[in-house]
């Protein structure tokens, strides 16, 4: 019976048998919810018994190890092999890992099959409520963690059940500021074979519910997967808050200060002189990633001509927007901020302004730490006689976390076929023409970094931004005017800063001119947003207040004759 099978959860539970044994394997239980999985198993080993090791994966030196294989049709009761010779993270293998005491997972992150528009067929990882978090996905199963006595050096086989599955997911409850909202998207249900939602989480105004007169400017907040509306919240910080520290921030009790900055933009929010507006925060989460990059893409669907000209509207039509160009408005951080500038760079007419803060890369001769136009390598700088890792990962005083090779062998582990839901791999989801399997075609091989030569023409004409708006920037550019706003630290921790310095010296010779900014913080880490007066630990969690003022200005300075500027001023 399915309901014998235990449900996973946060809390670690130990067992600490007397197994010994230096290869794994890992059975699906016999009442495993489905008949057959296909999928990603992956196994994790740490020393660090603190919480469950799945959590305890990243993609910088200090993870805990992790190895994976692929599994077509696993029955109830099939198993699989994790041998040391498996490809692994950080430890290139099971073989390199020393003799100890750790404690041992296993996750499987279950795909589905998917019939596209196109005839072709591709296993992929649903999006099923956790933002592609195969650590919480619903579904997937995960065993007990044990501990172990492990050696490389000798014979033998551990055995690990999944015997744990995890839960579904409730969907955020409506309040009094935060509403959500559902749609079907037609475009993206034709493209995907099934029927394929965006959701929204909107903060409504105060007042929202007496004023069905006023119509509203719109703010989209993009981002990462968002599970609710975040930063907000209508109480006071709890006061028997258990303390949190931040390593990052050096900051011994973090998650206070969170719950403070979220309590106080509820009270501006709610103040009487702070204008009545829409924000929204879309979950756009899918198969390859945790969202789309709100463009239209060959692998993911037509995301960004189903969120402008689908989902934006009908939220406007449910939530009173004003429902017009010059009244919506673009931010965000990381991705966001290049979703933040690319969709007001392919949708020049539909939205009024993008405040992009510490964008993915914007220029491809700068793709992070490589120029993928020149460079025959993504993973080495080669001279004529040794040859130097790139990084891609770093703090304020440039300190390496990881190189390029390290994040792709770690997503390979993940998942092949740009199946990991990791950042290399949306990129190509994103950013690649889509090969013969079904699946995208990797700008580079992921095990040599060997870059294909083949895709970089389709890149460059689809989303290289610097390139597209100087290449248009005849007929871009008086639609663009005012409206391209870039923030970036100039010690941004995975080198995004590089590619902002390549578009701002475009930005400076344009004819007409753009109109906006481009502005640096000094020693600033990922993801500073153009905030001088405060540290990135603190304006990192103001996106919505620092913005919402230069929305205003630029309303101000744009809106046509006869535009309601009253209804909502209240």
């Amino acid at each position: 019976m399915i309901r014998c099978l235990a449900i996973a959860t946060a809390a670690l539970v130990m067992t600490t048998g007397a197994a010994r044994a230096e290869t794994f394997r890992i059975t699906a239980p016999a009442n495993a919810p489905q008949g057959a999985y296909d999928g990603r198993v992956l196994l994790i080993m740490t020393a660090d018994g603190s919480k469950e090791p799945r959590f305890q994966v990243d993609r910088d030196f200090r993870s805990a190890q992790i190895a994976g294989v692929d599994v077509e049709g696993l029955p109830r009761g099939g198993s699989v092999q994790i041998a040391l010779d498996t490809v692994g993270y950080p430890a290139r293998n099971l073989n390199a890992v020393p003799a100890g005491r750790y404690y041992v997972q296993a996750v499987l992150h279950k795909y589905d099959t998917y019939r596209l528009e196109n005839g072709k067929t591709v296993k992929l990882p649903a999006a099923r409520g956790a933002g592609q978090n195969w650590r919480k996905e619903p579904g997937n199963l995960t065993s007990t963690p044990k501990l172990i006595d492990f050696d490389p050096a000798r014979a033998g086989e551990i055995a690990i059940t999944l015997d744990r599955v995890n839960p579904p997911i409730a969907e955020p409850k409506d309040t009094e500021f935060v509403r959500h909202f559902k749609l079907r998207s037609e475009k993206l249900s034709k493209f995907w074979g099934r029927d394929v939602f965006i959701r929204g989480h909107v903060l409504v105004p105060k007042d929202f519910d007496k004023h069905p007169e006023a119509r509203y400017p719109l703010a989209i907040f993009h981002g990462h997967f968002p599970d609710d509306f975040g930063g907000f919240r209508t109480t006071p910080p709890d006061p028997n808050l258990k303390c949190e520290p931040s390593e990052r921030f050096n900051l011994p009790c973090y998650n206070r200060t969170e719950q403070e900055e979220a309590y106080a933009f509820y009270k501006q929010w709610i103040s009487d002189n702070h204008p009545r507006m829409l924000i929204v925060e879309i979950d756009h989460s899918n198969p390859y990633y945790d969202d789309s990059y709100a463009v239209n893409s060959a692998n993911i669907g037509p995301y960004g001509d189903a969120i402008t000209y689908e989902f934006i509207p009908a939220l406007e039509k449910k939530f009173r927007g004003l429902g017009q160009g010059w009244a919506r408005f673009l931010y965000g951080g990381s991705t966001g901020g290049w979703e933040a500038l690319g969709v007001q760079v392919k949708y020049p007419d539909d939205y009024n302004g993008a405040f992009a803060a510490c964008p993915d890369s914007v220029d491809f001769r700068q793709f992070k730490v490589v120029d993928i136009y020149k460079d025959k390598n993504a993973f080495w700088r080669e001279g004529p006689f040794t040859r130097v890792e790139r990084p891609v990962g770093r703090n304020y005083l440039g300190h390496v976390t990881h190189t390029n090779e390290m994040e792709n062998r770690y997503e390979r582990v993940l998942g092949s076929k740009t199946r990991s839901g990791a950042q290399w791999d949306a990129f190509f989801a994103v950013y690649s023409p889509q090969g013969e399997d079904g699946y995208p075609i990797p700008l580079w091989d992921k095990t040599t970094g060997v870059i294909d030569q083949s895709v970089l023409e389709y890149w460059r004409e689809n989303y290289d931004l610097r390139h597209i708006l100087e290449r248009d920037w005849k007929t871009l550019g008086p639609k663009l005017a005012g409206k391209i706003n870039i923030h970036v630290g100039d010690m941004d921790n995975f080198y995004l800063n590089n590619a902002v310095y390549l578009m701002e010296d475009f930005l400076k010779k344009t004819d007409p001119p753009y109109g906006g900014e481009v502005t640096y913080g000094d020693r600033a880490e990922h993801c500073w947003n153009g905030d001088q007066a405060n540290p990135i630990a603190i304006s990192r969690l103001r996106y919505n207040t620092f913005y919402l003022p230069k929305i205003l200005k630029r309303i101000e300075q744009t809106a046509p004759k006869g535009a309601d500027l009253t209804s909502w001023r209240y």
